[in-house]
């Protein structure tokens, strides 16, 4: 079972992420963007989310991946997240989104659905590396 992504960001950054997975992985990602605008109406973008989501099937699990926790997006998100689950949507979201996560996201999207937030999550931490030159090299 292939679970669903979206990118719930600040504006333009959702299509960014997406533009860059489109150049690494050299084919247009299966992917849903919500880009917020700035003083973008909260109800009207948790609509769109929710709207989303209920275009697929309820079993079919959604991972949703933000930019800032607290911010506009994820409070959006977060509140399309709490809609879905009471309804009986397999949904997850996660912050602090950088391009390992999304790239992540989008190999394994077919891959043990249960686990996929957390191999994403992982997948970020191993992308932050400190490739400094040690002090005694130079």
């Amino acid at each position: 079972m292939k679970t669903r992504l979206a990118l719930v960001m600040h504006q333009p950054l959702g299509s960014a992420f997406r533009a860059c997975a489109q150049h690494v992985l050299g084919r247009v990602p299966d992917l849903q963007v919500f880009d917020v605008v700035p003083d973008a109406p909260p109800q009207e973008q948790t609509d769109r989310v929710l709207d989303w989501v209920h275009a697929g099937p309820i079993d079919e699990p959604v991972l949703m991946l933000c930019d800032l926790y607290g911010a506009t997006p994820f409070n959006i998100a977060a509140q399309a997240l709490r809609q879905a689950l009471e309804e009986g949507y397999i949904i997850h979201l996660l912050t602090g989104t950088n391009a390992c996560m999304v790239l992540k996201a989008l190999t394994d999207q077919q891959e043990n659905p249960e686990s996929l937030s957390e191999r994403v999550r992982q997948g970020a931490l191993r992308g932050i590396v400190n490739a400094d030159p040690p002090s005694d090299c130079c």
